[in-house]
């Protein structure tokens, strides 16, 4: 080999070490310091330890929550997804420690005397021989990929918490839902008694010839058109039943009857700060599970420049082989062998540069997604403190109004049985009233549901 090719050889060999020991380097500049996170990888442990909707005090949600986490099957299928990581971690491992093989045999072979000299003859032999194979890595190809893949296993991880999350917000709304339209059902059925008392009278004026037989038309047509909205809110309920019994993975036979039975929407309102610490962001799982995978992929670029480095293998053999099988225990039968090896691509069609130049793109990616994650939980938190504060506010106005109408449908009943007033303003104040009312609990369950939203925007929860 002339000096030329020599020189061409340990420049590749300089440029490939050099390259191998910059990859951290390449991700100081897009993760923030402030952002490394210290202790184990699950610290994340919602919906163990922070299980923030039992500040709801409905013992019913905490139920179905429970079974949600114990029987969903996407949950399930997060595990599974977990423990696949895990064994490929384990395969990945492996790579450090050497492969052992038996072979054992007898081999009888029989030489042809018509193409040589020699004349013909037959042979046989026993033989038992312990092989081995051990990559060693000298420059962290494997190390890399191992690191890798416990990136990979982490964001597993992650994606379970996200999961967990997710899973408990779902459960959490469908039944604020619930609860919402049975606070409507019960509304329009308290209405309807009152638009029917107020049918009733009606009905006695007009038999005493005290007013038209309009007022009377007029009070029924309320009364239906309130009692015709029942079917929908009936229908509504019923949906929410089957969605929840999905998200427990259970049929929705097994849980209509507790749920059927009207309850109260959660009476929860409290203020919340809008300060936002950046490490609180830094609970949620998706977050944490884009900056695994940057990891990941970084490993993986450190990966594919060790592959432009040599590999190095140490091959190995003892074992026994004789002609007599009475003879394999002979010392004289012993036999080994010892083949250490060196593998070095020279050229390989500009394959080893485009699958670094592949595996920085992958990097790029990852990164980016990172960032745009980040960037979307604070939108998502953002939206969610506005939201809840200001649907506050609503629930104040709106009982303020609801109280008005009442006192409203009240008085000019008073006066429309003492003469003094027109029907037509009973029937505004009942279809006011109404209307209020059914504004109020959707603000309170619009209520929940942005607290819902705040705290998965938040990984699940925060300390006050």
């Amino acid at each position: 080999m002339n000096i030329r090719m020599w020189s061409l050889l340990l420049f590749m060999f300089l440029y490939a070490v050099a390259s191998a020991q910059t990859t951290n380097r390449y991700l100081d500049t897009p993760l923030p310091s402030s952002w490394e996170e210290g202790g184990e990888v699950f610290q994340q442990m919602l919906p163990v330890n922070d299980q923030w909707w039992k500040s709801f005090g409905d013992q019913t949600l905490d139920s179905l929550i429970a079974i949600a986490i114990d029987q969903n099957y996407s949950v399930l299928t997060a595990i599974d997804r977990m423990n696949m990581a895990k064994a490929n971690l384990r395969m990945e491992r492996s790579s450090f420690f050497p492969s052992l093989g038996i072979n054992a045999g007898w081999t009888k072979q029989q030489t042809s005397g018509t193409i040589s000299e020699l004349p013909q003859s037959t042979q046989h032999y026993y033989d038992a021989t312990l092989n081995m194979n051990w990559e060693l890595d000298l420059f962290g190809s494997i190390r890399q990929r191992v690191k890798a893949q416990k990136e990979t296993f982490a964001a597993s991880k992650e994606e379970y918490t996200a999961v967990m999350v997710s899973l408990s917000a779902q459960v959490a709304s469908a039944y604020i839902n619930l609860r919402e339209l049975q606070q409507e059902l019960q509304v329009v059925e308290k209405n309807c008694a009152s638009q029917a008392a107020v049918l009733k009278i009606t009905e006695v004026r007009f038999n005493t010839g005290l007013v038209s037989k309009l007022d009377v038309a007029q009070a029924k047509s309320v009364y239906y058109s309130t009692k015709a909205s029942i079917p929908q809110l009936e229908s509504g309920i019923n949906q929410y039943v089957n969605t929840l019994a999905v998200l427990l993975g259970m049929y929705p036979q097994e849980i209509r009857p507790s749920l059927e039975r009207i309850g109260d929407l959660p009476d929860y309102m409290e203020p919340i700060s809008i300060g936002l610490p950046a490490d609180l962001l830094m609970r949620r799982p998706d977050i944490r599970s884009a900056e695994r995978q940057v990891n990941a992929q970084a490993a993986l670029v450190g990966a594919s420049k060790s592959d432009w480095l040599p590999q190095v293998f140490l091959k190995g053999a003892i074992g026994f082989s004789s002609k007599d099988f009475k003879d394999m225990s002979n010392h004289k039968s012993f036999t080994y062998e010892i083949a250490p090896s060196l593998t070095w691509t020279i050229f390989s069609g500009g394959k080893l540069m485009n699958a670094t130049k592949l595996a920085k793109a992958q990097l790029d990616e990852s990164i980016n997604q990172f960032n745009q994650t980040v960037l979307t939980a604070i939108q998502e938190t953002e939206n969610a403190m506005t939201s809840y504060s200001n649907s506050i506010k609503e629930i104040v106005a709106l009982r303020e109004v609801r109280n008005q109408g009442q006192e409203t449908l009240t008085l000019s009943l008073d006066l429309y049985k003492q003469g003094l007033t027109p029907f037509q303003n009973v029937l505004d104040a009942q279809r006011s009233l109404l209307s209020y009312e059914n504004q109020l609990v959707q603000a309170r369950g619009n209520s929940l549901l942005q607290l819902i939203a705040l705290y998965q925007a938040l990984g699940g929860g925060w300390n006050n």
